[in-house]
């Protein structure tokens, strides 16, 4: 560890003591205000911008909330195809009925307002946008991206979306916003299992079975998945084998303690775009993460202390045209992300809470070529470790029964880029019991990837962090019968972005390029009466340099219905000018979703399940030279004991 390090980790230790002095002797999960939390839906209060519980009324941070029930209503195995529908500006590309991949011809990228995770080559942008599991990051250490088929909904209690930057609390690759992925935990003491089998179009097979446990103060919950799919092009072929497990144990009424572990294996094969179809183009990808920590909760402080271990392992094969010679090589990388959070946050006096915390990280990438033939293996490409270490501080204080300051600053420092200030201020105005006026100004930044730096032609170790400022601007109102809207306006503007460039001798990554991005965001939802519920969402993007994957507008209306046993929910989702391709062969797609689904209760512990998707059988791309199907189907059954 470097000197910069130990001292971040001594100031950091040295602060969360002192907060940690700062005890009471009654639980809660209240910042401010605490007399009304019992009264606040689910929806209403959030971790992922505090790393606490926290009433979002009084942070300044656009969050999105997407609870269980929204997540398991249409029976989909991963979660990213409830946030396309729920969370506006955010968007995440597809090529099939079912697996992202990664590498060539992948889809899976997440992007919020133009700013980008990243998965396919050649990777411009990869890393912009952080998926978090309880909190802690989840990414590619190698190549920086996400990696979507890993993102089950069977381990998922409620996901939290955070638009616009989050590198205060999380870092680097947190700039254009997070993904938190908080998992479940049994409530209750009991036994509880469930059982889902799904079977639909192209041979498609969705299986799932979680079995929870709480006695006294040891909870647990195991889950275990199968999916399959032949997809609607030959050779698309994916199968996917993912396990998850977490244990809890309640040390005091005031400490926590929990443990979990997830590994995911899956087998994804592509065709190549329609216009250059590949044959043999193969991905075996191991994917896994395992954490271990313990929290705190008192009523002037809460915190805690996490380890989390994040590793992958991949075989690809990369494909050859029809008329070329066989590839000779896999590609083989594997890589690492090891790291430790540390947080700690104290109310000092009425109104305020102050956080402090620390984050370390070690990331590894190896890479190398073996011979399909033979099993010979080829000496590594690279073989890297990068250490980022880190301590911030946050500070909220209620000035006035209408008006809440927020500010946090955080000093990054890489141990190949360097340092990097991170401040962000937002003010919340609240001039009705039942609405606020939020505005925010806040930096994101990315370090540049292993990859980036260290592998292949494109490489350059020179390179330096990617910078973005964010201004927003956003009013929620909850007005009397329950309707819900929200409207936000943001500006971004960002330079020093990494792209790769010609250079004498080929391409090369250089920090060249720039974002200025403007738009606004819509939500609403409004309960009609006992049966019927309905949602919306839309959004608007104006990019002055264009990236694939961001629609310049898109829009969502759902409605629930419920009525005794049965339950059916149906959206429409339109895509605006969508940007497959850009540059000097610049495409754009726009399309019409119908999308439903419906679920009948049999028996007490029995109900059956359908689900349609692209009913009107639009024809369209998310990935260029990758049609999408026409409409599809899936039924099944879903058992609980």
């Amino acid at each position: 560890m470097t000197k910069s390090s130990k001292t971040l980790l001594a100031a950091a230790v040295l602060l969360t003591s002192f907060a940690l002095e700062n005890q009471g002797a009654v639980p809660t999960d209240v910042l401010s205000n605490e007399e009304e939390m019992d009264t606040l839906s689910l929806q209403e209060v959030v971790v992922t911008g505090t790393r606490n519980a926290a009433d979002l009324r009084y942070l300044p941070l656009t969050v999105s909330v997407i609870d269980r029930e929204t997540l398991t209503e249409q029976h989909q195995p991963n979660i990213l195809p409830t946030l396309l529908q729920q969370v506006p500006g955010l968007f995440v590309t597809s090529r099939s009925m079912m697996g992202y991949g990664v590498s060539d011809g992948s889809s899976g990228a997440i992007s919020i307002r133009g700013i980008s995770s990243g998965t396919a080559k050649p990777l411009s942008g990869a890393g912009q946008l952080m998926v978090l599991i309880d909190g802690h990051p989840h990414y590619q250490g190698l190549f920086g991206h996400t990696i979507a088929d890993s993102y089950h909904t069977l381990m998922a209690e409620r996901v939290e979306v955070l638009r616009g930057p989050a590198s205060v609390l999380y870092g680097s690759n947190a700039m254009g916003g997070v993904i938190n992925i908080v998992t479940r935990q049994a409530k209750q003491d009991g036994v509880a299992t469930n059982v889902t089998l799904g079977a639909g179009s192209w041979g498609t097979v969705q299986t799932e079975a979680t079995n929870q446990v709480r006695v006294g103060r040891f909870s647990s919950t195991v889950a275990a998945q199968y999916n399959r799919s032949d997809n609607h092009r030959p050779s698309m072929g994916f199968e996917q084998f993912g396990g998850y497990a977490k244990m809890g144990y309640d040390i005091s009424n005031h400490w926590t303690a929990s443990a979990d572990f997830d590994l995911n294996r899956f087998i994804a094969a592509y065709p190549g775009s329609t216009t250059a179809p590949l044959e043999d183009a193969k991905q075996w990808i191991t994917r896994g993460v395992a954490s271990v920590g313990v929290t705190n909760q008192y009523e002037k402080t809460s915190g805690g202390v996490n380890f989390y271990y994040t590793f992958g392992n991949h075989q690809i094969n990369d494909g050859h045209a029809p008329a070329a010679p066989e590839k000779a090589n896999y590609f083989r990388s594997e890589d690492a992300l090891m790291g430790v959070t540390l947080y700690q946050s104290a109310q000092f006096f009425e109104g305020n809470r102050v956080t402090v915390g620390f984050d370390y990280q070690n990331i590894y990438g190896k890479a190398w070529n073996q011979v399909i033939a033979t099993g010979e293996v080829k000496p590594s490409m690279v073989d890297k470790r990068e250490e980022e270490v880190a301590g911030y501080v946050d500070f909220r204080q209620d000035l006035t029964d209408w008006l809440t300051v927020d500010a946090g600053v955080r000093l990054d420092h890489h141990s190949q880029t360097g340092s990097e200030w991170v401040p962000q201020g937002g003010l919340v105005f609240r001039p009705m019991d039942n609405g606020e006026l939020k505005a925010t100004v806040s930096k994101g930044f990315r370090n540049p990837t292993v990859r980036e730096m260290y592998l292949f032609g494109t490489k350059n170790d020179a390179l330096k962090a990617e910078r973005l400022m964010n201004y927003e601007l956003a009013w929620n109102h909850r007005l009397d019968g329950g309707f819900n809207y929200g409207v936000n306006v943001f500006y971004i503007k960002g330079d020093n972005m990494i792209q790769q460039v010609p250079v004498s001798g080929g391409n090369r990554f250089m920090n060249t390029g720039d974002i200025e991005n403007w738009g606004f965001e819509l939500e609403a939802s409004y309960p009609i009466d006992h049966y019927f519920s309905v949602t919306a969402n839309g959004s608007y993007l104006h990019m002055k340099n264009k990236v694939v994957a961001a629609p310049e507008a898109a829009g969502f209306a759902g409605v629930n219905y419920r009525q005794g046993k049965w339950f059916a929910t149906m959206g429409l989702q339109y895509i605006n000018n969508l940007y497959t391709s850009v540059g000097t062969t610049e495409t754009t797609e726009s399309f019409w979703l119908l999308n439903a689904a419906v679920n009948y209760q049999l028996l007490k512990d029995v109900s059956l399940w359908a689900r349609g998707e692209n009913l009107l059988a639009q024809k369209y791309e998310i990935n260029r030279g990758y049609p999408m199907p026409r409409a599809t189907f899936m039924a099944g059954i879903s058992l609980n004991f």
